[in-house]
């Protein structure tokens, strides 16, 4: 799985999210108390973007159905949707946030 520079920690607050498309793949990046996690951008329930829901501490509401999901695993915490998100390993080098995808 190639490494790819998803931006600075300057740029990614604390309990904030943003989407990054690495390779073709939309990825939700987000900043959960200082640590960083990535999962899949995508619920696939009604094909949803899921960083225009709502960050609710660990958790991301898609804005569509109602989906909630752990970003820091990629579970779904609440349906309708019962398929995970994919999950990726994230890690800070230097100021710069890097995903393994």
């Amino acid at each position: 799985m190639p490494l790819i520079n998803a931006g600075t920690t300057a740029d990614l607050k604390s309990n904030q999210m943003k989407a990054v498309n690495a390779g073709g793949k939309p990825i939700l990046l987000a900043n959960i108390k200082g640590t960083y996690y990535a999962i899949g951008n995508k619920c696939m329930h009604m094909d949803c973007t899921l960083t225009n829901g709502t960050l609710k501490g660990e958790n991301v509401e898609c804005p569509c159905p109602g989906s909630m999901y752990n970003a820091k695993t990629g579970a779904v915490v609440r349906g309708p949707e019962l398929k995970p998100e994919p999950k990726y390993e994230v890690k800070t080098e230097n100021g710069q946030i890097i995903m393994n995808v």
